[in-house]
């Protein structure tokens, strides 16, 4: 793994304290996302699908801090949207590493050298490159060119001033698993840890056809991992997610691991989905019906395999089965034989489509809020 030392310790022994302290459910990353509005519009995302009036908000520096402390998650992801357009980045992220939080900005790093000189290299703050593979498969998968180049060149610009920076990759139906090796292969040579998994099946997303099912994610992954024998490739993740990755892990969901924090305010149940929100991290918390969501359980988590949702599981599997855990790091993840047993999605409940709805409400709560901002401004201009 490319995670380092230090944050591993940390990050276990917040985990080890959650469970001396009897806590079933607790969050491990706080997933901030502070706007919607991107710079690109790749064909695969769900996350920028809205009104310009719901593009145009953005959460305050205090907004986002009060949701750090709030959560009290060891880690805060900031994706987006394209958080380097928020014009108070900088402050967001000063304020997570005042609280000894460790950040990880997700970026497409088209801003990223232009913005360089907002932030100063600490051991709490790392960027995370979006990139989808080497440069046909990247620029492809983001719909325009060039953008692979400049990525790199980002990435470049940033270790050369002391940045710690690794990618993150969404893997696609049609991509090969020679050139996802050569990818990894790349990613090693330019000196980043990368992040990966199968994209999740957005229901807004353009393209419906590159989404990989479950079975398809896991024989990919054996063949990438099988060429990687011997291979020095570094993962931002645990060995058991990889080993899940692979269909060797009977894991389910753990939704509430990464809760999210953006503008329509706490959502359930993940990052991924938005099936309502809560006005509080404790009432999500608290109010959600977690037991309704997950492979098996609902439609649209039926081929998800996403790190959100499953890294938490694994960093829990490796507190109870340290043996286990050691075992896949000492000898890797295994690539043949039979996988574990297939979660049966019989009694899977149907999917619910409420986006629109969601929209809905949050354009009036703006649209009343802007009426009782101007009623008091009338109010003062008449007084004065």
């Amino acid at each position: 793994m490319a995670i380092s030392l230090y944050k591993q310790l940390r990050i276990g022994a917040y985990v080890l304290k959650q469970k001396l302290l009897g806590r079933k459910r607790y969050p491990l990353v706080l997933m901030l996302e502070p706007l919607f509005r991107c710079n690109l519009a790749c064909a695969g995302c769900g996350k920028i699908d809205y009104p310009e009036a719901i593009l145009n908000q953005r959460l305050s520096v205090k907004d986002c801090l009060d949701a750090v402390d709030e959560c009290g998650a060891p880690m805060v992801a900031i994706p987006g949207g394209e958080p380097l357009i928020h014009k108070e980045i900088s402050e967001i992220v000063k304020g997570i590493i005042a609280r000894k939080k460790f950040v990880s900005l997700c970026t497409n790093a088209l801003l990223l050298e232009k913005k360089l000189h907002l932030f100063e290299p600490s051991p709490y703050l790392f960027f995370s490159v979006h990139l989808d593979g080497l440069k046909h498969h990247h620029d492809r998968s983001v719909c325009q060119e060039g953008v692979f180049d400049r990525a790199v060149a980002a990435i470049k610009a940033a270790k050369a001033k002391g940045f710690a920076v690794n990618v993150n990759a969404t893997i696609f139906e049609g991509m090969p698993a020679k050139d996802i090796a050569d990818f990894l292969d790349f990613c090693t040579g330019l000196g980043v840890g990368v992040s990966i998994s199968s994209g999740y099946a957005y229901e807004r997303a353009p393209d419906q056809k590159s989404f990989l099912s479950r079975r398809r994610t896991k024989e990919l992954f054996r063949n990438v991992f099988a060429m990687g024998k011997g291979k020095r490739w570094n993962f931002m993740h645990s060995d058991l997610y990889l080993d899940f990755l692979a269909g060797n892990q009977e894991f389910l969901c753990t939704p509430w691991g990464m809760p999210t924090r953006n503008i329509f305010g706490w959502q359930r149940p993940c990052y991924l989905l938005g099936e309502g929100y809560a006005k509080t991290f404790k009432e999500l918390m608290e109010t959600t019906d977690w037991d309704s969501y997950g492979t098996g359980r609902y439609e649209k988590c039926a081929n998800c395999m996403a790190h959100c949702g499953y890294e938490p599981t694994a960093a829990n599997a490796v507190i109870a089965h340290p043996l286990h855990a050691a075992k896949v790091a000492l000898f890797g993840v295994r690539t043949e034989g039979e996988m574990a047993p297939e979660i049966a999605l019989d009694n899977q409940r149907p999917a619910q489509y409420v986006f629109s709805r969601h929209v809905e409400r949050k354009i009036a709560e703006m649209h009343s809020q802007e009426s009782r901002e101007s009623k008091a401004d009338g109010h003062r201009t008449a007084a004065e």
